[in-house]
């Protein structure tokens, strides 16, 4: 199995366009992983609370349009 640090090597040996396009895999990993941790979490109802506030912050009159 490759190690951490072998990967680091690696990384740091890559042309500047091979490191952009590993860069850029990374990032969207990343965001699809966040996109699902949202998608979870509203489904268990562990953003509800954010309902509640804009709930709250229109009853107010302090909710703004977008």
């Amino acid at each position: 199995m490759i190690t951490a640090e072998e990967i680091k090597k690696g990384i740091d040996s890559l042309p500047e366009k091979e490191y952009i396009t590993l860069r850029k895999w990374f990032s969207e990993r990343d965001w699809k992983e966040w996109d699902k941790k949202i998608q979870q979490d509203s489904e268990n109802g562990r953003l509800d609370f954010l309902i509640q506030e804009a709930l709250i912050e229109k009853n107010k009159g302090t909710l703004r349009s977008l």
